[in-house]
């Protein structure tokens, strides 16, 4: 259901804008080979939990060239895939099993130097790794020398057992279903779409939509952990990427090893405090955005305002053929917010917007919902709902709804009927229940583990770093601020946060709770 306005709490949103790719051809690395050092079929885990049977921890990855698929080309020579094997359901170890997808480049500078494998989660949930570690090397090239640089497609996602729930013809069915209904009728056929997008995630799932939460992808990554041969977890997590590090930390405290939480989720937040997080967040990015542009943020937004105003009574034509709705509006000034770079694209597409054209909103939000010129829609969205909607144990009524729209919109003038609306929509009449209203992530006797926060984040407000930290315990979570735009900090232009961040993941080097780079 991509007309949801539900924003992914994903790096590669903000990527999208500059076209990820394969990565570059290389060297190449010697095929079929495993890591070194294979745990026994003993190995139980931190939490004292019976012994995984050996078919799974001694399983032998066959790691060949990556292959292109449908939605990204082949990555280049340095790169290999393989199939890790995962119980269906984690309460059934010895049962059914499903194969999750990964990719790796090994460590450049040879045995002597190399710490281990260093594992990725880009965020959503629903991202997909195996397409996004070639793009993101680049960033990350430093700490390719001392590390194996792996990421995978967790399950539901992707190459692993990936979930569709609406076929492209459906989707685009739904652009003119209102968001943000202002009518009894209206609200019906929002409900009635949200249910039957649930409907279509249960048929095309089956028994895999119980099983794809983030604590089922916490016990994914241990045992990858183990089958890649590494004694402890060096992990590298950026957006919904630390929601799910701090419960691996949670549930296997004694393996932790370096973890980078970038872009910090706020784990105190229930499902409606994360609407509230991200309503206050791309508020704060768009304010900032309008003051860089010379504009009263007050009066800037109410400009915005009266713009989806009448997107709502009369979508604006484009030069596809296709309705610029108010939905689709909101999507496209979404997706410039998350990085600074991109915020003359938006200027240029609300200027177009007020003069009658809607064509470059409406190319934002293509972007952002992965469509492309022949009208194909990528899964990133399906994912997401079907693992969101299975974490979440919230399910907001109708009316329960009405009454918090003053609060949102109150936070943000632009966004908050949105994401208010969203909270009763996201999940409606979802097929199964959800497991937590927050995530547990406190890690007692872990070692430490960084946490960067961005002033300017407005996918993930960098308040989220201080709570993840307090949360995850004294010792345990060390909090950098980078007061800086857009979403994530390493990589996005600072020294200061990059030689922190590499300190700490080559060195061990922890800094001082509280450092800030400005």
């Amino acid at each position: 259901m991509l007309r949801c306005v539900r924003w992914a709490a994903a790096v590669a949103a903000g990527l999208l804008m500059a076209g990820c790719s394969g990565g570059s051809s290389g060297g190449g690395t010697e095929e079929g080979k495993a890591s070194s050092g294979q745990p026994s079929a003993a190995t139980s885990s931190a939490t004292g939990s019976a012994a995984l049977p050996s078919s799974l921890t001694s399983q032998k990855l066959d790691w060949s060239r990556c292959k292109a698929t449908s939605d990204s080309a082949a990555p280049g020579d340095e790169w290999r895939c393989a199939t890790l094997k995962v119980p269906l359901d984690w309460a059934k170890p010895d049962g059914e099993t499903i194969g999750l997808a990964l990719i790796r480049a090994q460590a450049s500078g040879g045995s002597g130097k190399r710490i281990g494998s260093l594992l990725f989660n880009f965020g959503g949930p629903g991202g997909s790794g195996v397409s996004m570690m070639p793009y993101y090397a680049t960033t990350v090239s430093a700490l390719r020398e001392r590390y194996d640089l792996v990421s995978w497609d967790p399950r539901g996602v992707g190459a692993s057992e990936g979930i569709r729930c609406r076929s492209d013809k459906a989707i685009q069915a739904a652009e003119p279903i209102d968001a943000t209904p202002d009518t009894p009728a209206e609200e019906t056929a929002y409900f009635r779409d949200a249910a039957d997008f649930g409907k279509g995630c249960e048929k095309a799932a089956g028994q895999l939509i119980a099983h794809v939460s983030t604590t089922d992808t916490a016990r994914d990554m241990d045992l990858m952990r183990q089958v890649l041969g590494d004694s402890k977890m060096h992990y590298f997590g950026i957006s919904y990427g630390t929601e799910l590090g701090g419960v691996y930390a949670h549930l296997f405290p004694k393996n932790v090893g370096r973890l980078i939480l970038d872009a910090v989720v706020d784990p105190t937040a229930d499902s409606v405090g994360h609407a509230k997080n991200q309503a206050q967040g791309f508020q704060r990015a768009l304010d900032d955005y309008l003051k860089s542009t010379g504009q009263d943020p007050e009066q800037g937004s109410q400009k915005i305002v009266d713009l989806l105003t009448r997107l709502d009574a009369k979508p604006l034509a484009t030069s596809s053929g296709r309705k610029l709705t108010q939905t689709l509006a909101v999507t496209g000034i979404v997706l410039p917010l998350y990085s600074q770079d991109s915020w003359p694209t938006l200027t240029s597409a609300l200027k177009a917007a007020e003069e009658g054209d809607g064509s470059e909103l409406l190319s934002l939000a293509d972007q952002y919902n992965e469509r492309d010129s022949s009208g194909h829609y990528g899964t990133t969205t399906h994912s997401q709902r079907v693992i969101s909607c299975l974490d979440d144990k919230q399910r907001p009524t109708l009316a329960q709804t009405k009454k918090l729209l003053p609060e949102f919109e109150k936070i943000s003038p632009v966004f908050g009927d949105f994401l208010g609306w969203d909270t009763a929509g996201w999940c409606h009449d979802w097929p199964v229940a959800g497991e937590y209203d927050t995530p547990e992530v406190s890690a007692p006797g872990a070692a430490p583990i960084l946490l960067v926060g961005n002033t300017g984040d407005p996918a993930t407000p960098y308040e989220g770093a201080r709570r993840m930290a307090d949360e995850l315990g004294k010792g345990v979570g060390v909090e950098l601020t980078w007061k800086g735009e857009g979403h994530g900090a390493y990589g996005s232009g600072s020294d200061c946060v990059d030689s922190t961040v590499d300190a700490y993941l080559l060195s061990g080097t922890v800094p001082k709770d509280g450092k800030v780079c400005s």
